[in-house]
């Protein structure tokens, strides 16, 4: 048996797989700039990691700011080293103070389209609230445009309203699968033990929306807007702060989140774990019976279209 010629390992996947290129070829190069912009306004540097010294200090990023089970991290510097030598997506945000934000995916496929897996991105306690987080997304947007890629996926969960926000209203992404248990246990300090509900959000890279979002200009829904013509709350909240089944029978649904899951899971763990079947009762169901997120209300309101 003869020894095929030696590939590398991204001409393997484009070769199986074949990328769709963006609806404008302009598209790729405005990522770019938009990226550029994102990362001069957080006040970091945003660039491709591969060495090791490099992708050693993104596993201790990780493990400072999710704290998890020596015997499941999210990433190893192995792992890292792996990846990036088959050509998956590792990134780095640096300011004056060095590594403060980093992004991981990998490649995957839907169909016969290639598609990027967001894996994990994560950024250090001491950059929070300058939109680090945003500036690497935007690179990580540019950089698969720029490889024929216009899709990426990632899952979070449903319960966290500032992830829910960002992902939906910042980046302009939307739900496509509710996903119960879907890492099983993970016993870190943000998780606590919680079911690892997750929603997977789809990023159209190349979509309207998406676009303006990128350019600091999103499409935020207004829940009272939608009550006021017509929608039904399927889930709300008491005054204590506790879910509050309503109806899944309406053409819009409302479905609430709480103010902060992480810090109720540590001050009343009860009533998270209350939120989170509440949460997996209304919009899990709502999604499995064909209803479609189409937004998030900052307050904390999930936007669910139901088919008709």
């Amino acid at each position: 048996m003869t020894n095929p010629e030696p590939v590398a390992s991204m001409d393997i996947v484009t070769q199986l797989i074949r990328p769709r290129p963006p609806r404008s070829p302009d598209v790729a190069a405005d990522a770019s700039d938009a990226a550029d912009a994102a990362a001069t306004a957080a006040g970091v540097r945003v660039r491709e990691i591969a060495d090791l010294d490099g992708l050693e200090a993104v596993y201790r990023l990780y493990d400072g700011i999710w704290r998890p089970d020596p015997k499941n991290p999210p990433v190893t510097t192995a792992l890292l080293r792996a990846l990036t030598k088959a050509g998956n997506y590792v990134s780095g945000a640096y300011d004056d103070s060095g590594l403060v934000g980093a992004c991981v995916g990998f490649f995957g496929s839907s169909g016969e389209s290639l598609e990027l897996h967001s894996h994990i991105a994560g950024v250090s306690p001491r950059a929070l609230g300058r939109s680090v987080g945003f500036a690497l997304k935007l690179h990580q947007r540019a950089w698969a445009l720029r490889r024929g890629v216009t899709v990426i996926e990632w899952t979070y969960d449903p319960l966290v309203r500032r992830n829910a926000y960002f992902n939906l209203v910042k980046l302009g992404a939307l739900p496509a699968e509710y996903l119960p248990r879907f890492y099983g246990g993970m016993a870190d300090t943000i998780n606590n033990g919680d079911d690892t509900d997750r929603l997977l959000a789809r990023w159209a890279l190349d979509s309207p929306e998406v676009i303006a979002a990128s350019l600091g200009k999103p499409s935020p829904h207004d829940a009272q807007r939608e009550l006021a013509a017509g929608a039904v709350v399927a889930l709300g909240r008491t005054a204590d702060g506790a879910p509050e089944p309503g109806t899944l029978d309406g053409p819009v649904l409302l479905v609430a989140v709480p103010p902060d899951i992480e810090a109720l899971r540590v001050s009343d763990p009860d009533v998270a774990r209350r939120w989170r079947v509440a949460v997996r009762d209304a919009l899990g169901a709502a999604m499995a019976g064909g209803g479609r997120v189409v937004g998030f209300d900052k307050a904390g309101w999930y936007v669910v279209e139901r088919p008709a």
